[in-house]
């Protein structure tokens, strides 16, 4: 697992081999990237954007984002092995000026964290057999931490089949391999 592009361009990231973490292939990150950058559905850039990576795992998702000149990312990761991997990367990158890391439950991150800067891009990427992500998406909403132009992106299972159609405008929606990426934008 590298870096696909940017100022850390090739650099490895370290991970977890375990069943509990699944992070993104390197050609689906180049995929969501590309899209990103080329897609004229998308009114973001990445440069000197602010990110919210949640669960955000190893981080393979945010340390991308920096690669790529993003301003600050906000990483939110509870579980223990995962989160030591998470600040091995952001140490071996040296990119601890650029993020900020939040050690609990994605469902306490809107209690505690407050004075937060508006996000232009938000990642989730919930286990899979989590369903209580879209209360997360409804407490994003309802708090608007996210700019005026934004970006949404949720990694699910390709066979997932909720319902998000109430909380997001659907721009489109991306299958590689088991893995189903969505992008969309708050109603």
């Amino acid at each position: 697992m590298r870096i696909i592009s940017g100022t850390l361009k090739g650099r490895i990231i370290n991970f977890l081999d375990n069943k509990i973490t699944r992070p993104l292939r390197d050609s689906v990150r180049e995929n969501i990237f590309n899209l990103i950058a080329h897609s004229k559905n998308i009114n973001i850039k990445l440069e000197n954007s602010n990110v919210l990576d949640l669960y955000s795992g190893i981080g393979s998702f945010g340390l991308e984002c920096v690669s790529r000149g993003a301003k600050n990312i906000q990483f939110v990761e509870k579980n223990f092995e995962p989160l030591k991997i998470l600040k091995k990367n952001i140490k071996k990158f040296s990119i601890q000026n650029k993020s900020n890391i939040f050690d609990k439950d994605v469902k306490y991150f809107f209690e505690q964290v407050k004075n937060l800067n508006l996000f232009d891009l938000i990642f989730l990427d919930p286990p899979y057999a989590d369903k209580d992500y879209i209360k997360i998406l409804k407490l994003i909403s309802i708090n608007k931490i996210f700019k005026r132009d934004h970006l949404v992106i949720i990694h699910r299972e390709k066979n997932s089949k909720e319902n998000l159609e109430k909380i997001l405008k659907i721009l489109f929606i991306k299958d590689y391999g088991r893995s189903r990426i969505i992008f969309g934008t708050f109603i």
